[in-house]
């Protein structure tokens, strides 16, 4: 059988967000090879930690939110988000039971931010406003319409290196989409940055630094694209959680 992957809704005040983008990653990991699970959002705990405990994996994807920039002791910027608590409660559910059974995790754009704040690490609020001017030029809030807003450079050695390496042959370089104005500031308890934007420096993936423990994190979104390296990345987490199953 398939192993299963819980993917919370992706957000809970946005029913056409939600549905229009959550489709994407479900389709994403079927074709990878993993059942998708949807988790939605305004269960009980009780109920979404017996959710979680029944998947393989978890995938945490985008969210037209950002996170409360008080669980990283930061005040809140003018252009930050508004947060959404349920998306939040549920993300760390999740997060809770893949860290104490050691499952795959994989974090997509919003998902890579909910992941690092999970593990005490802080984001910037707004990448335009970070950047000196300089090194603007970037955007990094392409959107989905534009298939690639930049490339990304990965660190060679690291997991993401060895999966796009099987699809694309390189390990630097990687085309991505884009559709986000937060990042990365500072990386979590147990996180690596394996990944930059080489024009701007902003980090554009991380991983965990357990050997034993499957943790990815990219910035950009992969659900959107066809390429091999994004279509690997996907096939990494199912193989993962298969090898979860099979434990």
């Amino acid at each position: 059988m398939p192993p299963r992957i819980a993917i919370p809704v992706p957000h809970s005040g946005d029913a056409e967000y939600a549905e229009r983008s959550l489709p994407q990653y479900e389709d994403a990991v079927r074709r990878a090879g993993g059942e998708p699970v949807r988790v939605p959002l305004d269960m009980s705990a009780a109920d979404v930690t017996k959710i979680a405990e029944s998947c393989a994996a978890v995938l945490l994807p985008g969210s037209r939110a950002d996170i409360d920039p008080k669980k990283f002791q930061a005040s809140r910027h003018p252009k930050t988000a508004e947060v959404d608590a349920k998306r939040d409660g549920v993300d760390q559910l999740l997060l809770d039971e893949a860290y104490k059974s050691r499952k795959p995790i994989l974090g997509i754009c919003y998902g890579l931010q909910s992941l690092n704040v999970y593990r005490k690490g802080s984001l910037i609020q707004d990448i335009d406003d970070f950047l000196p001017p300089e090194k603007k030029g970037i955007n990094h809030e392409a959107g989905r319409k534009v298939d690639v807003a930049h490339t990304v450079e990965v660190e060679p050695g690291t997991l993401l290196a060895g999966i796009v390496e099987n699809g694309n042959k390189k390990s630097q370089g990687v085309p991505v989409n884009s559709s986000h104005h937060q990042s990365v500031e500072k990386a979590g308890e147990g996180l690596r940055v394996v990944a930059r934007c080489p024009e701007d420096g902003v980090i554009e993936a991380l991983e965990g630094t357990a050997p034993d423990h499957f943790v990815l994190a990219v910035q950009w979104h992969p659900e959107r694209s066809e390429d091999q390296p994004s279509k690997a990345i996907f096939r990494a987490l199912a193989e993962a959680a298969r090898q979860r199953s099979a434990r």
